[in-house]
């Protein structure tokens, strides 16, 4: 942190005191004092002014830097834990510890100069850090908010359902008590099993005896008697006798096992879930309307029939004959030779993949994939039927797959392939055979799955945005604007709120739908700063919009869409400059004692116990 001597009396002090004060660095946007700065503005920022910084969408990719790294500091050798006269100088590469001249484990090792091992580290979390700082402390307070509410509203229900509980239970217990009941009082009292058994034995016994005297009386040769006095002995000398066990049946009208247990107790049913998530609705808002963020002027295209954006500051561009990778500067930064694009459709001809490699359209209509460094191609689906052309290419963030538009004369279908390649879907009619796709130019998806397709109808002079939902079932089509003006679309996107915007030629305009394709804005107009708007990219990372001329090599970027204001409440900058809840330097509330490690304003550490992003 840079420091200036302010001396009060020079002509009575001539050198600065232990009591002279100091002038630290301004913030600013701020009076607080500087911690970090920003390589990109540049600005000086304090520590508060730094977070707003990095979440603001407007600033989300600046390279912000403490101070410390500003200047090439680096912080005061330390001393070796097992060698104390000697100090760190080395870094083991194998076992990634430090080392002195006298730490004989590791001379065998690569060993590289500290000061160069640390820069090195730096670098290679700042990728990590970058996430923290503008993703991580954004979104965490927001589930945290979420869950907070959820707290509540599960108290509540769980209230409920332990009062029905307890009420079941009860129920339940009456029905326990009602059984044992009956077991003991009508089945197991006053009841003995040998005894009854015996009795039952004997009259049966007895039983059997009349029946052999009757039947020893009816055989008698010696015994006759009249039918009529046959049928008197029979009345009276057979006895009807019943016999009946003692135990009482038991009817219960709810079943003891015990899931029906569990269900009669509670209602709660859990369910298994995947991590939880915080809707982009509660992230971002739309903006009044579209500010241009920046331009660029490319350098070996003459149209910029699609763009395909890979970061907030690299970007794949194509025309008719050319596909290349552009930066900011609009410098061409690699060529691809191959690639194809044809008259009225295969604009779309390109995407970008999560691991930042580009899939395109070669000129055999292959299918094919460059590598992030490129110096590798590789065909990812090899054309087999001559009779589809591909036409337009996207790759599905939410699935990994790719969406492929193919054309076959005055007909078109959407298909899917997966990560391997195979095909696993193809959406051609509607549910009445219908032809969905005329001459599909460019394809998407929308967040809630739906395949989202820029049609040309045969006159090639209209056309429609037909929507599908992932199962192929056609949703809708949008036609134009209710006014009745039509549409003849050329590029589509969508954005992280499930917005379809579209290129309209016929009124050089974007038009923004929602997801059930309701027109909602006409978000940019052709007297904006570029001409009529051609090709779309959404930058997931940075909600910025890319869009790219038709009538020249200009691509210019918008912002339209910005973070939720309640989320940065809490670190407002109030009018009088003062930052609510932060802790005054002078008056601190909260000690420290010998054991604490007390973190310096400018250190930008990573705990190893932050969860991953």
């Amino acid at each position: 942190m840079t420091q200036t001597a302010h001396i009060m009396d020079t002509a009575s002090s001539p050198y600065i005191t232990a009591s002279s004060p100091y002038k630290v660095h301004q913030c600013s946007k701020c009076p607080e004092d500087t911690a970090y700065y920003c390589v990109s503005c540049p600005c000086d920022l304090c520590p508060q002014c730094k977070e707003n910084h990095v979440k603001d969408l407007q600033t989300i990719d600046h390279d912000v830097v403490s101070h410390r790294d500003k200047i090439n500091y680096i912080p005061t050798q330390e001393i070796c834990v097992r060698h104390p006269r000697h100090v760190y100088i080395k870094y083991c590469e194998p076992c990634q510890v430090p080392a002195c001249n006298n730490c004989q484990t590791h001379r065998k090792h690569t060993q590289i100069d500290v000061t160069t091992a640390y820069k090195t580290k730096r670098q290679q979390h700042r990728g990590t850090i970058h996430t923290i700082r503008s993703e991580a402390l954004f979104y965490r307070p927001v589930l945290l908010t979420e869950i907070k509410a959820d707290v509540k509203t599960c108290h509540t229900e769980f209230s409920l359902c332990q009062s029905e509980m307890l009420t079941k239970a009860q129920r339940l217990k009456n029905l326990i008590d009602k059984v044992v009941y009956d077991l003991l009082n009508n089945v197991f009292c006053y009841f003995d099993f040998k005894h009854r058994c015996k009795k039952q034995k004997i009259k049966m016994i007895r039983h059997i005896v009349r029946l052999r005297r009757y039947e020893h009386r009816y055989v008698q040769p010696a015994f006759t008697f009249s039918a009529l006095q046959f049928l008197s002995f029979t009345k009276t000398a057979l006895p009807q006798i019943h016999l009946t066990l003692h135990t009482s049946q038991l009817s219960m009208t709810e079943s003891l096992n015990k899931e029906d247990v569990m269900e009669s107790l509670s209602a709660i049913q859990i369910t298994e879930r995947g991590n939880r998530r915080v809707g982009n609705q509660c992230l971002l808002k739309l903006t009044s309307g579209a500010e241009l963020h920046q331009s660029l002027t490319l350098t070996g295209v003459g149209r910029c029939y699609h763009i395909s954006c890979v970061s907030s500051d690299r970007v794949w561009v194509s025309d008719r004959y050319n596909l290349m990778l552009t930066d900011t500067t609009g410098v061409p930064l690699h060529r691809v030779e191959d690639s194809w694009s044809g008259l009225y459709s295969g604009y779309g001809s390109h995407t970008v993949n999560s691991e930042s490699e580009l899939i395109y359209i070669d000129r055999k209509r292959n299918i094919n994939k460059l590598s992030k460094d490129m110096k590798t191609s590789t065909t990812f689906i090899e054309r087999t039927d001559s009779t589809w052309e591909p036409q337009c290419v996207y790759w599905t963030p939410s699935t990994g797959d790719l969406l492929v538009a193919m054309c076959n004369y005055d007909t078109g279908n959407a298909t899917r392939y997966n990560q391997s390649g195979q095909l696993t879907q193809t959406i051609q009619h509607d549910n009445t055979g219908w032809e969905l796709y005329s001459e599909p130019i460019y394809i998407t998806e929308n967040n809630n799955g739906d395949v989202v397709v820029s049609v040309l109808y045969r006159d090639y002079e209209s056309g429609a945005v037909v929507v599908t939902e992932r199962g192929g079932r056609h949703r809708f089509s949008y036609t134009g604007h209710p006014s009745g003006s039509g549409l003849r679309p050329w590029g589509i996107c969508t954005d992280a709120l499930s917005h379809i915007l579209v290129c309209d030629d016929r009124t050089k305009t974007v038009q923004m739908l929602n997801e059930d394709g309701q027109f909602l804005s006409r978000l940019l107009t052709n007297s904006q700063e570029m001409g009529g708007p051609y090709s779309l990219s959404y930058d997931v990372n940075t909600h910025r919009l890319w869009v790219g001329s038709w009538y020249n090599n200009k691509v210019c970027v918008y912002r339209y869409i910005t973070r939720q204001d309640a989320l940065t409440d809490e670190h407002r900058p109030r009018p009088d400059g003062d930052i609510r809840y932060r802790t005054p330097r002078h008056n601190t509330t909260h000690q420290l004692n010998e054991n604490e490690h007390r973190p310096r304003p400018d250190e930008d550490a990573v705990s190893s116990s932050t969860p991953a992003i």
